[in-house]
Protein backbone atom coordinates (compact mmCIF):
# COMPACT_ATOMS: atom_id res chain seq x y z
CA UNK A 1 0.00 0.00 0.00
CA UNK A 2 2.47 2.96 -1.01
CA UNK A 3 1.44 6.09 0.04
CA UNK A 4 3.45 8.76 -2.38
CA UNK A 5 1.36 11.65 -3.39
CA UNK A 6 1.23 13.46 -6.50
CA UNK A 7 0.75 16.98 -5.38
CA UNK A 8 -0.33 18.59 -9.75
CA UNK A 9 -3.11 20.74 -10.90
CA UNK A 10 -4.46 18.93 -13.77
CA UNK A 11 -6.02 21.23 -16.44
CA UNK A 12 -5.91 18.81 -19.22
CA UNK A 13 -7.24 15.65 -17.61
CA UNK A 14 -8.54 12.59 -20.22
CA UNK A 15 -12.48 12.22 -20.27
CA UNK A 16 -13.02 10.00 -17.40
CA UNK A 17 -16.49 10.82 -16.71
CA UNK A 18 -17.19 9.35 -20.00
CA UNK A 19 -14.83 7.10 -20.55
CA UNK A 20 -16.36 5.22 -16.78
CA UNK A 21 -19.89 5.62 -18.42
CA UNK A 22 -19.07 4.00 -21.62
CA UNK A 23 -17.63 1.27 -19.63
CA UNK A 24 -20.72 0.98 -16.95
CA UNK A 25 -23.10 1.37 -19.94
CA UNK A 26 -21.63 -1.60 -22.79
CA UNK A 27 -19.24 -3.78 -21.09
CA UNK A 28 -20.97 -7.07 -21.79
CA UNK A 29 -22.92 -9.25 -18.74
CA UNK A 30 -20.42 -11.45 -17.22
CA UNK A 31 -17.26 -10.00 -19.46
CA UNK A 32 -15.13 -11.21 -16.80
CA UNK A 33 -13.22 -14.61 -15.56
CA UNK A 34 -14.48 -17.29 -13.41
CA UNK A 35 -12.39 -16.09 -10.53
CA UNK A 36 -13.99 -12.24 -10.74
CA UNK A 37 -17.26 -13.98 -10.79
CA UNK A 38 -17.05 -16.03 -7.86
CA UNK A 39 -15.29 -13.03 -5.81
CA UNK A 40 -18.23 -10.99 -6.28
CA UNK A 41 -20.69 -13.44 -5.02
CA UNK A 42 -18.48 -13.80 -1.88
CA UNK A 43 -18.76 -9.78 -1.75
CA UNK A 44 -22.12 -10.34 -1.76
CA UNK A 45 -22.84 -12.79 0.72
CA UNK A 46 -20.20 -11.10 3.26
CA UNK A 47 -22.14 -7.48 2.63
CA UNK A 48 -25.80 -9.93 3.38
CA UNK A 49 -24.21 -11.28 6.46
CA UNK A 50 -22.27 -7.97 7.85
CA UNK A 51 -26.21 -6.40 6.89
CA UNK A 52 -28.36 -9.10 8.44
CA UNK A 53 -25.50 -9.25 11.61
CA UNK A 54 -26.31 -5.51 12.51
CA UNK A 55 -29.89 -5.32 11.49
CA UNK A 56 -31.30 -4.52 14.95
CA UNK A 57 -28.37 -2.26 16.45
CA UNK A 58 -29.05 1.15 17.96
CA UNK A 59 -27.35 2.71 15.03
CA UNK A 60 -29.99 0.76 12.21
CA UNK A 61 -33.02 1.22 14.91
CA UNK A 62 -32.10 4.93 15.26
CA UNK A 63 -31.43 5.69 11.44
CA UNK A 64 -34.94 3.87 11.01
CA UNK A 65 -36.70 5.61 13.02
CA UNK A 66 -35.57 8.87 11.43
CA UNK A 67 -36.95 7.44 7.86
CA UNK A 68 -40.27 5.89 9.64
CA UNK A 69 -40.82 9.69 10.37
CA UNK A 70 -41.16 10.63 6.63
CA UNK A 71 -43.67 7.80 5.92
CA UNK A 72 -41.62 6.13 3.14
CA UNK A 73 -43.76 3.83 0.81
CA UNK A 74 -43.24 0.00 1.15
CA UNK A 75 -40.41 -0.67 -1.86
CA UNK A 76 -37.75 -2.20 -0.65
CA UNK A 77 -36.32 -5.63 2.15
CA UNK A 78 -34.22 -3.97 5.27
CA UNK A 79 -32.18 -7.24 5.72
CA UNK A 80 -32.52 -8.39 8.95
CA UNK A 81 -36.11 -6.75 9.77
CA UNK A 82 -39.76 -7.26 8.86
CA UNK A 83 -40.20 -3.59 8.39
CA UNK A 84 -40.10 -2.31 4.52
CA UNK A 85 -39.53 1.27 3.36
CA UNK A 86 -38.85 3.22 0.06
CA UNK A 87 -35.74 2.11 -2.12
CA UNK A 88 -33.59 4.78 -1.08
CA UNK A 89 -34.25 4.49 2.06
CA UNK A 90 -33.40 0.76 1.94
CA UNK A 91 -30.21 1.99 0.38
CA UNK A 92 -29.51 3.86 3.61
CA UNK A 93 -30.68 1.36 6.41
CA UNK A 94 -28.82 -1.31 4.17
CA UNK A 95 -25.95 0.67 4.09
CA UNK A 96 -25.40 1.85 7.72
CA UNK A 97 -26.12 -1.89 9.25
CA UNK A 98 -23.50 -3.63 6.48
CA UNK A 99 -20.87 -0.99 8.10
CA UNK A 100 -21.93 -0.58 11.56
CA UNK A 101 -19.68 -3.96 12.72
CA UNK A 102 -16.62 -2.73 10.41
CA UNK A 103 -16.87 -6.17 9.64
CA UNK A 104 -17.40 -5.68 5.69
CA UNK A 105 -14.94 -6.18 2.76
CA UNK A 106 -12.20 -4.17 2.14
CA UNK A 107 -9.86 -2.87 -1.22
CA UNK A 108 -6.74 -2.49 0.54
CA UNK A 109 -5.23 -0.51 -1.81
CA UNK A 110 -7.39 2.67 -0.85
CA UNK A 111 -8.94 1.17 2.86
CA UNK A 112 -12.40 1.61 0.47
CA UNK A 113 -15.36 -0.84 1.73
CA UNK A 114 -16.83 -1.07 -1.33
CA UNK A 115 -19.94 -3.60 -1.17
CA UNK A 116 -21.45 -1.10 1.17
CA UNK A 117 -22.61 1.78 -0.89
CA UNK A 118 -23.12 -0.10 -4.34
CA UNK A 119 -24.76 -3.38 -2.86
CA UNK A 120 -27.10 -1.50 -0.77
CA UNK A 121 -28.18 0.50 -3.59
CA UNK A 122 -27.99 -2.49 -5.92
CA UNK A 123 -30.46 -4.48 -4.07
CA UNK A 124 -32.84 -2.16 -3.12
CA UNK A 125 -33.52 -1.02 -6.90
CA UNK A 126 -33.33 -4.47 -8.08
CA UNK A 127 -35.52 -5.65 -5.83
CA UNK A 128 -37.58 -2.76 -6.57
CA UNK A 129 -37.88 -3.22 -10.27
CA UNK A 130 -37.92 -7.31 -10.32
CA UNK A 131 -34.23 -6.72 -11.66
CA UNK A 132 -32.77 -10.86 -12.20
CA UNK A 133 -29.65 -11.85 -9.90
CA UNK A 134 -27.50 -11.81 -13.22
CA UNK A 135 -28.00 -8.09 -13.24
CA UNK A 136 -27.43 -7.39 -9.65
CA UNK A 137 -23.61 -9.30 -9.74
CA UNK A 138 -23.33 -7.26 -13.09
CA UNK A 139 -24.02 -4.24 -11.46
CA UNK A 140 -21.89 -5.26 -8.51
CA UNK A 141 -18.78 -5.68 -10.54
CA UNK A 142 -19.07 -2.56 -12.28
CA UNK A 143 -20.00 -0.06 -9.62
CA UNK A 144 -17.07 -1.48 -6.92
CA UNK A 145 -14.81 -0.95 -10.00
CA UNK A 146 -16.07 2.76 -10.61
CA UNK A 147 -15.84 3.26 -6.96
CA UNK A 148 -12.09 1.90 -6.38
CA UNK A 149 -10.28 3.05 -9.68
CA UNK A 150 -11.58 6.76 -8.83
CA UNK A 151 -10.55 5.76 -5.15
CA UNK A 152 -7.05 4.04 -6.59
CA UNK A 153 -6.70 7.62 -8.46
CA UNK A 154 -7.02 9.74 -5.18
CA UNK A 155 -5.45 7.36 -3.04
CA UNK A 156 -3.89 8.43 -0.63
CA UNK A 157 -3.87 12.27 -0.88
CA UNK A 158 -7.81 12.45 -0.60
CA UNK A 159 -7.89 10.24 2.05
CA UNK A 160 -5.22 11.90 4.18
CA UNK A 161 -6.77 15.37 4.02
CA UNK A 162 -9.70 13.56 6.35
CA UNK A 163 -11.77 11.83 3.86
CA UNK A 164 -14.00 9.10 4.64
CA UNK A 165 -12.94 7.57 0.89
CA UNK A 166 -15.95 4.46 1.29
CA UNK A 167 -18.42 7.53 1.29
CA UNK A 168 -16.76 9.89 -1.05
CA UNK A 169 -16.21 7.42 -3.79
CA UNK A 170 -18.68 5.03 -3.00
CA UNK A 171 -21.84 7.74 -4.20
CA UNK A 172 -20.21 7.25 -7.75
CA UNK A 173 -20.25 3.42 -7.31
CA UNK A 174 -23.66 3.01 -6.54
CA UNK A 175 -24.69 5.36 -9.46
CA UNK A 176 -22.73 3.32 -11.63
CA UNK A 177 -24.94 0.02 -10.27
CA UNK A 178 -27.71 1.63 -10.66
CA UNK A 179 -27.70 3.16 -14.06
CA UNK A 180 -26.67 -0.29 -15.22
CA UNK A 181 -29.48 -2.25 -13.73
CA UNK A 182 -31.93 0.88 -15.60
CA UNK A 183 -30.13 0.04 -18.40
CA UNK A 184 -29.40 4.21 -18.72
CA UNK A 185 -27.64 4.59 -22.51
CA UNK A 186 -24.10 6.13 -21.76
CA UNK A 187 -25.06 9.68 -22.08
CA UNK A 188 -27.57 9.08 -19.05
CA UNK A 189 -24.80 7.20 -17.29
CA UNK A 190 -22.71 10.26 -17.43
CA UNK A 191 -25.46 12.59 -15.83
CA UNK A 192 -26.08 10.37 -12.84
CA UNK A 193 -22.44 9.56 -12.15
CA UNK A 194 -22.08 13.48 -12.53
CA UNK A 195 -24.49 13.89 -10.18
CA UNK A 196 -23.04 11.73 -7.91
CA UNK A 197 -19.81 13.77 -8.82
CA UNK A 198 -21.47 16.66 -6.21
CA UNK A 199 -22.14 14.37 -2.93
CA UNK A 200 -18.96 13.09 -2.01
CA UNK A 201 -19.99 11.79 1.48
CA UNK A 202 -18.36 11.45 4.56
CA UNK A 203 -14.96 12.87 6.88
CA UNK A 204 -12.73 11.00 8.97
CA UNK A 205 -13.68 12.51 12.17
CA UNK A 206 -16.74 10.75 12.70
CA UNK A 207 -14.77 7.73 13.07
CA UNK A 208 -15.58 5.51 16.64
CA UNK A 209 -19.59 7.43 16.33
CA UNK A 210 -22.48 6.16 14.76
CA UNK A 211 -22.11 8.49 12.05
CA UNK A 212 -19.10 6.57 9.85
CA UNK A 213 -21.45 3.76 9.04
CA UNK A 214 -24.08 6.64 7.98
CA UNK A 215 -21.35 7.06 5.07
CA UNK A 216 -21.52 3.87 3.40
CA UNK A 217 -25.67 4.27 3.66
CA UNK A 218 -26.06 7.82 2.36
CA UNK A 219 -23.67 7.04 -0.46
CA UNK A 220 -25.48 4.43 -1.64
CA UNK A 221 -29.17 6.65 -1.24
CA UNK A 222 -26.83 9.51 -3.10
CA UNK A 223 -25.61 7.25 -5.93
CA UNK A 224 -29.45 5.51 -6.70
CA UNK A 225 -31.25 8.69 -6.52
CA UNK A 226 -28.38 10.20 -9.16
CA UNK A 227 -29.06 7.27 -11.13
CA UNK A 228 -32.98 7.55 -10.80
CA UNK A 229 -32.89 11.54 -11.54
CA UNK A 230 -30.40 10.93 -14.42
CA UNK A 231 -33.31 8.36 -15.66
CA UNK A 232 -35.59 11.42 -15.78
CA UNK A 233 -33.22 13.53 -17.81
CA UNK A 234 -31.73 15.54 -14.55
CA UNK A 235 -28.13 16.56 -16.56
CA UNK A 236 -25.03 17.76 -14.95
CA UNK A 237 -21.29 18.45 -16.02
CA UNK A 238 -20.26 15.97 -18.61
CA UNK A 239 -16.46 16.08 -17.33
CA UNK A 240 -17.77 16.10 -13.32
CA UNK A 241 -15.18 13.79 -12.45
CA UNK A 242 -11.73 15.59 -13.71
CA UNK A 243 -12.60 19.13 -14.57
CA UNK A 244 -10.12 21.92 -12.46
CA UNK A 245 -13.23 22.44 -10.40
CA UNK A 246 -14.51 18.82 -10.59
CA UNK A 247 -15.50 16.45 -7.96
CA UNK A 248 -11.89 14.73 -8.42
CA UNK A 249 -9.08 17.48 -8.72
CA UNK A 250 -11.22 19.19 -5.84
CA UNK A 251 -11.06 17.20 -3.13
CA UNK A 252 -7.26 15.59 -3.69
CA UNK A 253 -4.36 17.07 -5.18
CA UNK A 254 -3.00 13.56 -6.55
CA UNK A 255 -5.03 12.36 -9.66
CA UNK A 256 -3.57 9.30 -11.47
CA UNK A 257 -5.93 9.21 -14.27
CA UNK A 258 -3.91 6.06 -15.62
CA UNK A 259 -5.75 4.49 -12.55
CA UNK A 260 -8.84 4.58 -14.14
CA UNK A 261 -8.36 4.03 -17.69
CA UNK A 262 -5.52 1.51 -17.45
CA UNK A 263 -6.92 -2.29 -18.65
CA UNK A 264 -10.29 -1.01 -17.62
CA UNK A 265 -12.76 -3.85 -18.72
CA UNK A 266 -9.71 -6.29 -18.13
CA UNK A 267 -8.71 -5.72 -14.87
CA UNK A 268 -11.60 -5.74 -12.68
CA UNK A 269 -11.06 -3.85 -8.41
CA UNK A 270 -13.16 -6.50 -6.94
CA UNK A 271 -10.50 -9.55 -7.53
CA UNK A 272 -8.44 -7.51 -5.14
CA UNK A 273 -11.55 -6.86 -2.43
CA UNK A 274 -10.43 -8.78 0.84
CA UNK A 275 -12.96 -9.81 3.97
CA UNK A 276 -12.37 -9.02 7.57
CA UNK A 277 -11.86 -11.83 10.12
CA UNK A 278 -11.97 -8.98 12.60
CA UNK A 279 -15.14 -6.89 13.48
CA UNK A 280 -12.59 -3.61 13.65
CA UNK A 281 -10.62 -1.36 11.47
CA UNK A 282 -8.60 -2.52 8.78
CA UNK A 283 -5.06 -1.82 10.08
CA UNK A 284 -5.67 -3.26 13.39
CA UNK A 285 -6.10 -6.50 12.05
CA UNK A 286 -2.28 -7.47 12.03
CA UNK A 287 -1.82 -6.67 15.97
CA UNK A 288 -5.07 -8.90 16.75
CA UNK A 289 -3.82 -11.78 14.14
CA UNK A 290 0.00 -11.61 16.38
CA UNK A 291 -1.34 -11.48 19.72
CA UNK A 292 -3.58 -14.18 18.83
CA UNK A 293 -0.99 -16.28 17.66
CA UNK A 294 1.05 -15.48 21.24
CA UNK A 295 -2.41 -16.96 22.76
CA UNK A 296 -1.69 -20.23 20.84
CA UNK A 297 1.40 -20.20 21.76
CA UNK A 298 0.49 -20.12 25.22
CA UNK A 299 0.83 -16.54 26.20
CA UNK A 300 -1.59 -15.47 28.66
CA UNK A 301 -2.88 -12.14 29.82
CA UNK A 302 -1.98 -13.06 33.75
CA UNK A 303 1.81 -13.84 32.65
CA UNK A 304 2.48 -10.34 30.55
CA UNK A 305 4.17 -7.77 32.27
CA UNK A 306 4.44 -5.26 28.81
CA UNK A 307 3.09 -5.88 24.94
CA UNK A 308 5.88 -4.18 22.80
CA UNK A 309 4.21 -3.23 19.79
CA UNK A 310 5.70 -2.01 16.54
CA UNK A 311 3.39 -0.80 13.54
CA UNK A 312 3.36 1.95 10.65
CA UNK A 313 2.46 5.66 11.86
CA UNK A 314 -0.93 4.87 10.12
CA UNK A 315 -1.81 2.48 12.27
CA UNK A 316 -1.73 4.92 15.85
CA UNK A 317 -3.01 7.86 13.50
CA UNK A 318 -6.05 5.82 12.84
CA UNK A 319 -6.67 3.39 15.98
CA UNK A 320 -4.64 5.44 18.80
CA UNK A 321 -7.06 5.53 21.18
CA UNK A 322 -5.91 3.68 24.56
CA UNK A 323 -8.86 4.45 26.42
CA UNK A 324 -11.89 3.88 24.49
CA UNK A 325 -15.23 4.62 26.22
CA UNK A 326 -17.65 1.99 24.12
CA UNK A 327 -17.78 -0.80 21.58
CA UNK A 328 -17.62 2.07 18.71
CA UNK A 329 -14.42 3.32 20.21
CA UNK A 330 -12.32 -0.02 20.53
CA UNK A 331 -12.98 -0.20 17.08
CA UNK A 332 -10.37 2.28 16.70
CA UNK A 333 -7.86 1.43 19.38
CA UNK A 334 -5.14 -0.74 18.05
CA UNK A 335 -4.41 -1.31 22.00
CA UNK A 336 -8.17 -2.92 22.75
CA UNK A 337 -7.32 -4.86 19.50
CA UNK A 338 -3.91 -6.65 20.86
CA UNK A 339 -5.82 -7.15 24.49
CA UNK A 340 -9.10 -8.80 22.57
CA UNK A 341 -6.38 -11.16 20.57
CA UNK A 342 -4.44 -12.10 23.62
CA UNK A 343 -7.24 -12.65 25.44
CA UNK A 344 -10.05 -14.57 23.35
CA UNK A 345 -7.98 -15.58 20.26
CA UNK A 346 -10.16 -13.87 18.14
CA UNK A 347 -11.66 -10.32 17.71
CA UNK A 348 -15.56 -10.38 16.28
CA UNK A 349 -18.42 -7.99 16.80
CA UNK A 350 -18.66 -9.55 20.85
CA UNK A 351 -15.55 -8.89 21.68
CA UNK A 352 -16.65 -5.18 21.02
CA UNK A 353 -19.43 -4.97 23.29
CA UNK A 354 -19.35 -1.98 25.76
CA UNK A 355 -19.36 -4.68 28.73
CA UNK A 356 -16.33 -6.08 27.17
CA UNK A 357 -13.93 -2.92 26.52
CA UNK A 358 -14.83 -1.80 30.25
CA UNK A 359 -14.21 -4.98 31.88
CA UNK A 360 -11.42 -4.31 34.39
CA UNK A 361 -9.20 -7.30 32.75
CA UNK A 362 -9.46 -5.37 29.18
CA UNK A 363 -8.67 -2.08 30.62
CA UNK A 364 -5.53 -3.51 32.29
CA UNK A 365 -4.13 -5.23 29.68
CA UNK A 366 -4.65 -2.47 27.19
CA UNK A 367 -2.84 -0.13 29.38
CA UNK A 368 0.43 -3.01 28.98
CA UNK A 369 0.34 -2.13 25.16
CA UNK A 370 3.47 -0.15 24.21
CA UNK A 371 3.24 1.37 20.86
CA UNK A 372 5.80 2.72 18.95
CA UNK A 373 6.16 3.90 15.46
CA UNK A 374 8.55 1.96 12.92
CA UNK A 375 7.95 3.06 9.14
CA UNK A 376 9.94 0.07 7.81
CA UNK A 377 6.92 -1.91 8.85
CA UNK A 378 4.34 -2.27 6.32
CA UNK A 379 0.80 -0.70 7.42
CA UNK A 380 -0.38 -4.70 6.54
CA UNK A 381 2.11 -5.58 9.18
CA UNK A 382 2.84 -5.78 12.99
CA UNK A 383 5.94 -6.57 15.10
CA UNK A 384 4.82 -7.76 18.55
CA UNK A 385 6.06 -8.78 21.41
CA UNK A 386 5.41 -10.17 24.71
CA UNK A 387 7.31 -9.21 27.79
CA UNK A 388 6.30 -12.26 30.27
CA UNK A 389 6.78 -11.59 34.22
CA UNK A 390 9.32 -14.43 34.96
CA UNK A 391 11.29 -12.31 32.42
CA UNK A 392 10.99 -14.48 29.10
CA UNK A 393 10.18 -12.39 25.79
CA UNK A 394 7.97 -13.73 23.12
CA UNK A 395 8.02 -12.45 19.63
CA UNK A 396 5.08 -12.92 16.42
CA UNK A 397 6.03 -10.88 13.50
CA UNK A 398 3.08 -10.55 11.12
CA UNK A 399 3.36 -10.05 7.70
CA UNK A 400 0.25 -11.00 6.24
CA UNK A 401 -2.36 -11.44 8.26
CA UNK A 402 -5.31 -13.68 7.87
CA UNK A 403 -7.90 -11.74 5.93
CA UNK A 404 -5.77 -10.58 3.60
CA UNK A 405 -5.09 -10.76 0.00
CA UNK A 406 -1.66 -13.10 1.00
CA UNK A 407 -3.56 -14.97 3.41
CA UNK A 408 -7.29 -14.55 2.41
CA UNK A 409 -10.42 -16.35 4.18
CA UNK A 410 -11.64 -19.42 2.38
CA UNK A 411 -15.71 -20.01 1.59
CA UNK A 412 -15.81 -21.86 4.73
CA UNK A 413 -14.61 -19.26 6.59
CA UNK A 414 -16.35 -16.26 5.07
CA UNK A 415 -19.89 -18.91 5.90
CA UNK A 416 -18.58 -19.26 9.05
CA UNK A 417 -18.57 -15.72 9.77
CA UNK A 418 -21.93 -15.14 7.79
CA UNK A 419 -23.53 -17.56 10.40
CA UNK A 420 -22.20 -15.91 13.36
CA UNK A 421 -23.78 -12.94 12.50
CA UNK A 422 -26.99 -13.61 10.96
CA UNK A 423 -28.06 -16.86 13.00
CA UNK A 424 -28.88 -14.71 15.91
CA UNK A 425 -31.26 -13.05 13.61
CA UNK A 426 -32.69 -15.57 11.32
CA UNK A 427 -31.79 -18.48 12.89
CA UNK A 428 -29.75 -21.21 11.57
CA UNK A 429 -32.37 -22.84 9.22
CA UNK A 430 -33.18 -19.46 7.39
CA UNK A 431 -29.39 -18.63 7.89
CA UNK A 432 -28.72 -21.45 6.11
CA UNK A 433 -31.16 -20.45 3.10
CA UNK A 434 -30.16 -17.26 2.35
CA UNK A 435 -25.99 -18.41 2.45
CA UNK A 436 -27.37 -21.10 -0.40
CA UNK A 437 -29.13 -17.64 -2.14
CA UNK A 438 -26.18 -15.70 -2.03
CA UNK A 439 -24.07 -18.36 -3.62
CA UNK A 440 -26.72 -19.28 -6.43
CA UNK A 441 -27.99 -15.50 -7.19
CA UNK A 442 -26.75 -15.01 -10.82
CA UNK A 443 -29.32 -17.77 -11.86
CA UNK A 444 -32.35 -16.68 -9.76
CA UNK A 445 -34.80 -15.03 -12.06
CA UNK A 446 -35.56 -12.52 -9.64
CA UNK A 447 -33.19 -10.74 -6.55
CA UNK A 448 -36.50 -10.82 -4.62
CA UNK A 449 -36.61 -14.13 -3.38
CA UNK A 450 -32.83 -13.52 -1.82
CA UNK A 451 -34.27 -10.27 -0.18
CA UNK A 452 -37.39 -11.80 0.88
CA UNK A 453 -34.85 -14.66 2.47
CA UNK A 454 -32.66 -11.89 4.26
CA UNK A 455 -36.11 -10.55 5.82
CA UNK A 456 -37.67 -11.63 8.58
CA UNK A 457 -41.46 -12.17 8.94
CA UNK A 458 -43.63 -9.46 10.97
CA UNK A 459 -45.18 -12.08 13.16
CA UNK A 460 -41.44 -13.75 13.54
CA UNK A 461 -39.46 -10.98 15.12
CA UNK A 462 -35.91 -11.67 16.19
CA UNK A 463 -34.51 -15.04 16.08
CA UNK A 464 -33.84 -15.86 20.09
CA UNK A 465 -33.29 -19.50 19.79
Amino acid sequence: MARNTQVAADHHAPPVTQTLAQFVAHHPSRGWSDAVEHEAHRTLMNWVGCAVGAAHHETATAALGAVQALQPASQATLLGRSERVDMASAALINGISSHTFDFDDTHLKTIIHPAGPVASAALALAEHAGGSGRALIDALVLGIDVSCRVGNAMYPDHYDRGWHITGSTGSLGAAAACARLLKLDAGKTAMALGIAASQPIGVREQFGTMTKPFHPGAAARAGLMAALMAQHGYSASAKALEAPRGMMQTISTKNDWSEITSQLGERFEISFNTYKPFACGIVIHPSIDACARLRAQGVTPDQVERIELKVHSLVLELTGNKEPADGLQAKFSVFHGCAAGLTFGHAAEEQFDDAIVNRPDMVALRRKVVATVDQAIDEASADVTAVLADGRRVHVFVEHAVGSLANPMSDAQLEAKFRGMADPVLGAARCSALIAACWHVAAAAEVRTLARQGALSAEAGRHTG
